[in-house]
């Protein structure tokens, strides 16, 4: 519900603003490779994750929340709509300096006008100690 309320409010912002032709209900469609692999990592190392996404859709993407899976994954997030056929790169950065040895997987999501409104991104990697 709360997802659905920032989303909501979002839409009502941009479809208010003159420069904006964003109006609720417009779902759009956008393309993502969902998973990065960082191979191995040493430990205490950044993992540096990046993600093109494409609207490829009819209508303007509007992000409304991008969000790490935990408090060492920070994930920078669009100000202004995506436009139809419009790339955004999302950089996600994961902190291994707490992470246990072996398989690493955290998730980024994404809160937009898509149908579903949530895609899940996902960063791996191999962490090791010397």
């Amino acid at each position: 519900m709360k997802s659905f309320i920032i989303l909501s409010s979002l839409l009502i912002l941009f479809s208010c603003s003159d420069n904006s032709a964003v109006e609720i209900g417009q779902k759009t469609t956008m393309d993502v490779k969902p998973v990065f692999d960082a191979g191995k990592v040493l430990h205490g190392e950044e993992i540096n994750a990046v993600f093109e996404l494409t609207n490829t859709g009819d209508y303007p993407l509007v992000i409304a929340e991008i969000k790490g899976s935990c408090s060492c994954t920070v994930v920078e997030q669009p100000e202004e709509p995506i436009a139809p056929g419009g790339k955004y790169t999302v950089k996600a950065t994961v902190r291994t300096d707490n992470a246990s040895s072996g398989k690493l997987a955290k998730e980024v999501r994404i809160l937009a006008n898509t149908d579903p409104s949530v895609t899940l991104l996902r960063i791996e990697g191999l962490v090791y100690r010397k």
